[in-house]
């Protein structure tokens, strides 16, 4: 860092749907100076910056030499360009998911990041739901996880498949939870109402011997947003959505528990804000040099499963249409 102020410098690329959210993020949290906003649309980089008192640009090199880190906020193929230039002008990044388009892309990003002693953080948000890090510490070796991740239909995103827009959410997770290679994998899926995936299904089989099975649509007449894990010492929910955990365990009867001989607790947290304790963890990497919760071979890796996925669906539709 530098300059008269120990705060850390920050800027957002990228002021849309998400990254407007972002930048009030880091207005609110007191060890960051936010230096600005950027978007190719000037109105929207002006109407944010005024929101939250900051300066709008149109041209984020501008900024280089002027801020330590940056939130990447930009649409998807846009990630891998603007984390080069930041890396390379020594600025440490925040990239929203999925971290590149390609995992070739996120190699050379993690090699640049690596050989400049830059950070790189990866905005898969589920991991700093406050349930997800309520029982970060409880899930240990689970054998069994189910996943489902079902959205209304909303345009916004469709300019990708769901996989990479939805379930890749789900699979950063259970990466994290089971930590183990994956031994083996079958995915399902199809495109009903826009161009890319809509609704997919995957199969995937650890070498430690854990299954996953998990299940992604934005073509659902509801939304649900959980993880059902089941280890040897009990069984956790998670309700993403509801922000809420209910975890069966071994121990003393519990009436209201659906298992007899088991005890369940129930807990929810209304007043979490994943996006800020995400935000606010990236910049406690940046301020005190340390690696970040998420990762950029992390994202590398969720996204490498993904293309995976991603790849056997389009094979097998165009199968079908052969």
């Amino acid at each position: 860092m530098t300059g008269s102020s120990s705060k850390i410098r920050a800027v957002v690329v990228g002021v849309g749907h998400l990254g407007k959210f972002h930048a009030e993020k880091y207005a609110r949290i007191e060890t960051v100076e936010l230096v600005g906003v950027v978007d190719t649309d000037a109105a929207q980089a002006e109407a944010i910056a005024e929101k939250v008192n900051t300066a709008a640009y149109t041209d984020y090199t501008q900024l280089f030499g002027a801020v330590d880190a940056v939130s990447i906020a930009a649409p998807t193929p846009l990630h891998y360009p603007i984390a080069m230039d930041f890396l390379k002008n020594g600025v440490d990044v925040l990239i929203e998911k999925p971290i590149t388009t390609t995992v070739e892309q996120a190699e050379e990003l993690i090699a640049i990041a690596d050989a400049g002693d830059r950070i790189i953080q990866v905005g898969h948000l589920e991991r700093f739901n406050p349930a997800v890090m309520a029982v970060r510490d409880v899930i240990r070796d689970p054998v069994f996880i189910e996943s489902n991740r079902l959205s209304l239909f909303q345009p916004r995103g469709t300019d990708v498949s769901v996989v990479h827009d939805l379930m890749i959410h789900d699979i950063d997770l259970i990466l994290h939870f089971v930590k183990s290679d994956i031994g083996y994998c079958r995915a399902l899926g199809t495109s009903l109402v826009t161009d890319n995936v809509d609704i997919a299904n995957a199969h995937i089989e650890f070498e430690n011997g854990a299954v996953a099975n998990v299940t992604a649509s934005r073509i659902s007449s509801k939304s649900e947003r959980k993880i059902r894990l089941f280890q040897k010492d009990g069984y956790i929910a998670i309700d993403f959505a509801g922000r809420s955990i209910t975890h069966i365990r071994p121990g003393a009867g519990d009436e209201n528990c659906p298992i007899p001989g088991m005890h369940m607790d129930e807990q929810s947290f209304p007043d979490g804000d994943a996006l800020e304790n995400q935000i606010r963890a990236f910049v406690g990497a940046v301020k005190k040099r340390s690696t970040p919760e998420v990762t950029g071979r992390m994202g590398r890796d969720a996204l490498q499963l993904a293309v995976n996925i991603i790849g056997q669906i389009d094979n097998a539709m165009a199968q079908m249409k052969g």
